[in-house]
């Protein structure tokens, strides 16, 4: 049962709009929907991915072709594709994210952009943006959560972002950061009333009390990145609750102290999705509700800070490090410059760092090492191994990245009985004749992970925290 104060404030607040909505969030079952990585594999498609051929149930009209409705929920920790990093769970109204970055990246001039996902767990939000930015941009990612921004760091890696860095910590630290993104999306914490079809804790905890309690905490994690902001760029605010407070009325007021443009994207054209409620009539948003289309709830709503744009990457050049030696004591004394043949990126700085081997963005290169200073970074750029001894073992996001080359190392398909094995992180045997030593393992063409091949058995090398447990 819903609580009638949350029942009655819909009524109070726009009895039009939100009529249905209590019945969709009580008696009608959420859609399952899935995102494609077309940057992974561009030919897939979502029958072959799910291993079903009439699993679709159509295309999400916002998600810039690459989202789909499912017909049944599968069994998705038992599809190598969620592994691999080839599609991604995902509620279908957040993949609106795709035609907002796209249509602001336009506004931009097209050209590389750095964007800043403040509240950014599990990371469905943070893949959709990347994907929809031009080629060279950079996204930071990053989460309060110590549990949330691991699973935000894995989502990252296996998506394969070249270009990717994840944080956790306070959104104050962004404060550091002044004027340093073109873009700054903000899917604040809320009292999450979006939720409430399918989670009966959102269901249980809302109380009016929780609405004040969340619109303040939004309040400050916006004033934090708005100094992250450069001007004349965009702040992309959302949020998975149904009621003004914590939406209008807080983008509003925020708005106006701050001198910002309300921007419209064009997502109200899509039908279903509606636009800013009659109260509030500066600001355009959009409204995404259960009872109105085939998604959950979502309120989202562009602001643009005032001043003349200038893109962030024009800031700083590259420092360029592929020249030198990893010097550390009993460290392989192999000329960093080796480790550019593992990727088809010949403009990324190949750099040592702590124990690992990484290739890091050269346009975002300094900007990447002033991050590292000022937050608390978990991943950044693609690792491409770690040093132990005097061995170099190949790293598991080096396997999932998009700029992996075809010929760093020799191959090996498996069946998808051995790949879940690979995935429970057992030792498994590969086909005689397969080259002893670091062997990339491959399901239906697409990288798996590494195996450190002995000969009669082949070492696991696939992350021990990601590997499935329900088999």
């Amino acid at each position: 049962m819903l609580n009638p104060e949350f029942t009655e404030m819909l009524r109070l607040t726009d009895a039009t709009v939100f009529d249905g909505l209590p019945e969709a969030l009580t008696a009608t079952a959420p859609e399952t929907s899935v995102r494609l990585n077309h940057g992974k594999a561009p030919g897939a498609d979502i029958a072959s991915l799910c291993g079903a051929p009439d699993i679709a149930d159509g295309t999400v009209p916002w998600s810039s072709g690459s989202g789909f409705y499912l017909c049944r929920r599968p069994n998705f920790t038992l599809l190598p594709a969620l592994h691999q990093g080839l599609l991604y769970v995902q509620d279908a109204s957040s993949m609106c994210v795709s035609h907002i970055i796209a249509a602001l990246a336009a506004q931009l001039g097209g050209g590389a952009l750095r964007l800043l996902d403040a509240c950014a767990a599990p990371g469905g939000k943070t893949l959709c943006a990347a994907d929809a930015l031009p080629a060279g941009s950079l996204v930071v990612a990053n989460e309060y959560d110590f549990r949330r921004a691991e699973i935000l760091r894995e989502n990252v890696i296996k998506w394969g972002l070249p270009s990717a860095v994840v944080s956790r910590g306070d959104t104050a630290r962004f404060r550091r950061l002044p004027e340093a993104f073109d873009i700054v999306c903000v899917d604040a914490p809320c009292s999450g009333e979006g939720m409430m079809r399918k989670d009966d804790t959102a269901r249980s905890q809302w109380s009016p009390a929780l609405v004040r309690e969340c619109a303040a905490r939004q309040d400050d994690i916006l004033g934090n990145i708005w100094e992250a902001l450069r001007p004349g760029g965009y702040l992309v605010y959302s949020t998975c609750t149904f009621n003004a407070v914590e939406n209008e009325q807080l983008i509003s007021h925020f708005a106006a102290d701050n001198g910002a443009e309300s921007i419209d994207t064009g997502l109200t054209e899509f039908p279903g999705v509606l636009p800013t409620l009659k109260d509030y009539p500066g600001i355009i948003a959009a409204r995404f509700l259960p009872s109105r289309l085939r998604g959950e709830g979502i309120f989202v709503s562009i602001l643009r800070k005032p001043g003349i744009h200038i893109p962030s990457v024009n800031d700083l050049p590259a420092t360029h490090r592929t020249s030198r030696k990893d010097r550390r004591q009993n460290a392989p004394r192999t000329d960093l410059r080796s480790y550019a043949a593992q990727i088809t990126d010949p403009t990324a700085i190949v750099e040592a760092s702590g124990d690992s081997v990484r290739a890091l963005p050269a346009s975002h290169a300094n900007f990447i090492h002033t991050l590292e200073k000022e937050l608390q970074t978990i991943h950044a750029g693609v690792e491409l191994a770690t040093i132990k001894g005097r061995d170099a073992i190949p790293s598991h996001t080096l396997a999932m990245s998009r700029i992996l080359s075809p010929a760093a190392f020799p191959t090996a398909e498996i069946s998808l009985a051995d790949t879940l094995s690979y995935l429970r992180r057992e030792a498994i045997t590969l086909e005689a004749g397969t080259p002893r030593g670091y062997v990339l393992l491959t399901h239906a063409g697409h990288p798996l992970g590494f195996v450190k091949n002995l000969g009669s058995r082949a070492n696991n090398l696939y992350p021990a925290p990601w590997r499935i447990r329900n088999l």
